[in-house]
């Protein structure tokens, strides 16, 4: 089986409160992605930094990350699981946009997702989800 990242266990990695490395040496046999919405937020949290010093740090460790972590990105194949997802989920238990699509590239590619996000993943049917 493979894994989708969320980026909740990424931001945990990058701020020391989760074991990234032990994280992905579990899981060294197997497939680990992140959704290109992911990579996006990421990015954005570069641009987000409040200090040139935080900036610098931020974008190391992604660029870091983009070089080790494969980006799938949003084509037909993961449209189309989104749209099924999104149809399937009532409005009651609707989920974020951006975890729509993290947990769409998972179903797409018959993985399961890796996250700390133990309100919205939970929530989508038919998705292993693995909380860190």
């Amino acid at each position: 089986m493979g894994w989708v990242i969320d980026s909740s266990v990424l931001i945990a990695g990058e701020r020391r409160t989760a074991d990234l490395e032990r994280l992905l040496a579990t899981h060294a046999s197997e497939t680990v992605v992140m959704a290109s919405i992911t990579a996006s937020e990421l990015l954005e949290g570069v641009h987000r930094a409040d200090t040139e010093r935080r900036r610098a740090a931020r974008e190391s460790f992604v660029e870091n990350l983009l070089a080790i972590v494969p980006v799938v990105p949003f084509d037909l194949r993961v449209a189309r699981a989104h749209a099924r997802l999104r149809a399937r989920l009532s409005r009651a238990a609707a989920v974020g946009a951006h975890d729509l699509i993290i947990a769409a590239t998972a179903v797409a590619l018959d993985f399961g997702v890796l996250t700390r996000d133990r309100r919205s993943f939970p929530r989508i049917p038919d998705l292993d989800v693995v909380l860190c």
